[in-house]
């Protein structure tokens, strides 16, 4: 695509992001892990995530794109000329709203649990009110969800939670992490625990990590996912795979909801 790195180091580049325009270069480049973050938009991946962010496409055209097998059946849009607004925290309310409480019980997430681990967030972007599950991560920022929206509010960082035990869970998204609870029946982990947030902040969390003799991880079933993994095994060394336990599913929300239409099945059918 033609595009330079602003600054360039000999394990990472900064670059302007493709997708705005901007004066500071934010996206970053790790050479060495062939990984990107873009810090103005809190995402990253992999290469594939790239182009198919770029293309707007699925994997398996975004690995034609990149074997040379395929042109992208269209150009990526012109960068805005101007920028998109920050989000702005307004109110931290105690999670409430029917609409957020119903969106949770349908991707299979007990309320009551998630009344525990996540507040209600209302928020403006450019002027418009906004509002979302949040979930606090450790600088004080929230990532964001509803039925219509995936985002956060800055500052980004992971999630943890000290009891402390000898052994730790690792969580890519807060949705995995409260589809454990839900499986568990639990309000709040009984095991020192983190969630990412995002797979590009692993190094933040390999501190934690290292203070704890094994790792379970309940990571995603994806190439993203598999190459967090493959990077913290070859770290810390003592690492469990958990992801046999859905191996036929994206990850473990999937998992769960799919659970539970099966039993509302079998269920019904028993009437």
């Amino acid at each position: 695509m033609n595009i330079r790195p602003k600054k360039d180091k000999s394990y990472y580049g900064m670059y302007f992001s493709p997708f705005r325009a901007e004066t500071v270069a934010s996206l970053k480049v790790d050479y060495r892990k062939n990984l990107w973050y873009d810090f103005g938009s809190g995402e990253g991946g992999t290469m594939i995530d790239l182009v198919m962010k770029l293309y707007d496409c699925k994997f398996p055209e975004a690995m034609k794109i990149l074997e040379g097998k395929a042109t992208p059946t269209f150009l990526l849009p012109k960068t805005p000329s101007k920028k998109t607004g920050k989000s702005v925290l307004r109110h931290v309310l105690p999670l409430g709203n029917s609409v957020l409480t119903d969106y949770l019980s349908r991707r299979g997430i007990s309320v009551v649990t998630a009344l525990c681990q996540c507040k209600e967030v209302h928020y403006e972007i450019d002027g418009k009110s906004y509002f979302a599950i949040g979930f606090k991560n450790d600088a004080g920022g929230y990532e964001l969800r509803n039925r219509y929206f995936k985002g956060s509010l800055s500052p980004k960082s992971i999630t943890t939670f000290s009891l402390p035990t000898d052994d730790c869970l690792i969580f890519e998204g807060f949705m995995d992490y409260l589809s454990y609870l839900t499986m568990e029946n639990l309000l709040h982990p009984q095991t020192d625990t983190v969630v990412l947030n995002s797979a590009v902040f692993l190094d933040r969390a390999m501190d934690f990590l290292y203070r704890h003799d094994v790792v379970h991880s309940y990571l995603q079933n994806d190439s993203t996912g598999k190459q967090v993994l493959s990077e913290m095994s070859r770290q810390h060394g003592n690492v469990m795979d958990l992801s046999g336990l859905y191996e036929k599913y994206k990850d473990l929300n999937e998992c769960l909801v799919n659970s539970i239409k099966k039993q509302t099945i079998n269920t019904q059918q028993h009437e």
